[in-house]
């Protein structure tokens, strides 16, 4: 995978291998109805595969490293049997980082923005991307009313910051993806206004990772087409 400034946007197909996701918790939380759902993504014209094995959904519990690696390398390893797809994996533990790498994965995807310290060195010769994500606490307690003062200058503020971290640990910016984190310790409010602003991330760093839910696209929907404020949300996009 070699991301490309001057390409179309690559989609990414998520996966959840947990029995309590959001929006399909349980459905593929077996290997082949997984894999059989990779596939499918593939098909249906994804480009990258994001495979998560712990739920980020508002309240959710943390999991062990071990839990989480026994659900997603069986994952991965059925995947790499039968498809060369550049696939992400979605973890915050330094310990299912270094386990996933051995199966010729293209991303680390960390909502937690490698607060894990000990990634740094398990990641820094890896020659694969690191996706940070900004979050407002931790899934269990980041939607109690989250406030800011400025949205889009906060997490702007809290990615460049990120940025600077991984540079001085010797890992390239080249490497880096940033993530506003939708719905990760926002209102609705706060999704629309980074969405409104994407471009001032997009200055702050080419890679650009958006991810949005269904129901949260719909509520964006709603906000906007009762503002009429359409073709904002148009050019965003």
């Amino acid at each position: 995978l070699k991301l490309n400034t001057n390409q179309k946007p690559l989609v990414m197909g998520i996966l959840n291998v947990t029995p309590d996701s959001f929006s399909d918790g349980g459905k593929y939380s077996q290997t082949n109805t997984a894999v059989k759902r990779a596939l499918e993504m593939l098909e249906q014209g994804a480009d990258i595969i994001d495979i998560g094995g712990e739920s980020s959904r508002p309240g959710s519990k943390r999991i062990s490293s071990q839990q989480e690696i026994d659900r997603i390398i069986p994952v991965i390893e059925e995947i790499r049997k039968n498809s060369d797809i550049p696939i992400s994996v979605d973890t915050t533990k330094a310990s299912v980082m270094k386990e996933s790498i051995k199966f010729k994965i293209q991303i680390i995807n960390d909502i937690s923005s490698l607060s894990d310290t000990d990634s740094f060195k398990i990641l820094k010769d890896k020659n694969i991307y690191i996706c940070l994500m900004h979050m407002k606490g931790t899934p269990d307690n980041m939607q109690d009313n989250p406030e800011y003062d400025d949205v889009v200058m906060e997490v702007s503020s809290f990615l460049e910051n990120k940025i600077k971290t991984c540079i001085n640990q010797g890992i390239s910016k080249e490497r880096l993806i940033i993530d506003p984190g939708f719905g990760f310790g926002k209102t609705i409010e706060h999704n629309y206004l980074l969405l409104k602003n994407l471009q001032k991330l997009k200055d702050l760093h080419k890679n650009l990772l958006v991810g949005i839910s269904i129901v949260i696209l719909f509520l964006f929907f709603f906000i906007i087409f009762s503002s009429n404020k359409a073709s904002i949300l148009l050019m965003s996009f």
